[in-house]
């Protein structure tokens, strides 16, 4: 494996990718498969030495006299913190800070503390460093803690079994594009098959990007996101999505999303790894509940019903829509700079409207560089249609 191989999976598990084709997630997710470890392991095995994970006896030294067994050594993620915080309940902002200005004092406290559960088992998620014969394996990347109970659904296989089911639908799609970070894959699909005019959503609403005109592209594209966290972040997904085709913007209907959970038995201490029958029911069940899913949102039917819900509330004038702007944004927990991108693009996009408001957002989320942070920011655009109608 050569150093700079090393060097892209690194920067995969910690910045991951954006806007990417398909082409280019799936050789991404098989580079990590390559290097992937998982292992359950009690907290007497686990130690942190100088901020980094140890864990006994799971990599593997091959010398003239034969192999053997040595300690694995893993550098947490910001994920990875987050879990070793919750499972020993150490603060967070605390662990931040020690891990920032005081490392000695993050190994005394998580040892602490794993001493006092020394039975207590764990799954660690990692990437393996890199090895060479004569040597121990280099620094790897720790990016969860989780259950022992927690259920592998990696994001290639749920790849897979998803677009399996997309086929199997019979819809006609494409993927308009792809992310990855720490916590979560997204892909996202459009039928172009299934659009439908809303006038009455896109009166007045012009693209804050070139500037078209809503009214004279008034279609809107049925679709969906598919999303997985391999790392305890979020269960599997299937989340319907309309895009507007004036601008891109694409807003995500949470309250009807399909998910499927990582939740499985407890397993047994060592090296994880799925028996042939168990992944085997797990991915035809996820390619059947996709398929179904699919089926639902990729329908003229389902995507008229949705948009005439949003009618009446996003037609509604705002007198004020700075003022409406800060309260929908600090009613949702938006920042300050966030807010100023949203209110820049309210202005540009000249809808003076609840609906405005909604199309700010999406059209934010579409400039954000972090994935997590797009999806949640679009995710709050029915939300934001709600309380800025209701203020208006």
């Amino acid at each position: 494996m050569t150093q700079q191989f090393a060097e892209r999976v690194t920067h995969v598990a910690t910045t991951g990718a954006r806007n990417a084709d398909l082409s280019d997630l799936v050789r991404i997710l098989e580079d990590g498969q390559h290097r992937k470890l998982d292992v359950i392991a009690p907290a007497s095995a686990l130690r942190m030495r100088e901020g980094n994970v140890h864990v006994e006896g799971v990599e593997s030294l091959i010398t003239e006299d034969g192999v053997t067994d040595v300690d694995g050594i893993y550098r947490p993620t910001a994920v990875a913190d987050e879990g070793i915080s919750d499972k020993l309940r150490i603060p967070l902002a605390y662990l931040r800070r020690m891990r920032a200005e005081n490392v000695p004092l993050l190994d005394e406290n998580v040892n602490a503390w794993l001493r006092e559960g020394p039975e207590r088992r764990f799954m660690l998620r990692a990437f393996r460093g890199e090895s060479s014969p004569g040597m121990p394996p280099s620094v790897g990347a720790a990016r969860a803690l989780l259950s022992d109970s927690y259920k592998l659904m990696d994001n290639l296989d749920m790849l897979v079994a998803a677009l399996d089911g997309v086929e199997k639908s019979g819809h006609p799609t494409r993927i308009t594009g792809c992310d990855l970070t720490d916590r979560r894959m997204y892909v996202r699909v459009e039928s172009e098959a299934v659009a439908i005019q809303a006038r009455n959503l896109l009166r007045g609403y012009r693209s804050p990007f070139d500037g078209r005109s809503g009214d004279e592209l008034p279609l809107i594209n049925a679709g969906f996101v598919i999303t997985n966290s391999e790392v305890g972040a979020g269960a599997y997904t299937v989340t319907p999505r309309a895009t507007f085709q004036v601008c891109s913007n694409g807003m995500t209907i949470t309250k009807d999303v399909m998910r499927a959970v990582h939740l499985g038995g407890k397993q047994e201490e060592g090296v994880v790894s799925w028996s042939g029958q168990t992944q085997r029911k797990t991915l035809e069940l996820i390619t059947s509940k996709t398929t179904d899913a699919v089926r639902t949102f990729l329908s003229r039917e389902y995507l008229e019903a949705r948009m005439h819900e949003m009618e009446a509330a996003a037609g509604k004038p705002l007198d004020e829509p700075t003022k409406t702007i800060e309260h929908v944004t600090k009613s949702l927990s938006i920042g300050t700079e966030t807010k100023d991108r949203i209110l820049s693009h309210f202005i540009r996009g000249g809808q003076m409207t609840a609906g405005g408001v909604m199309q700010a957002i999406t059209s934010t989320a579409q400039t954000l560089t972090d994935a997590d942070q797009a999806a949640a920011l679009e995710a709050l655009a029915l939300p934001a249609l709600t309380a800025a109608a209701a203020h208006g």
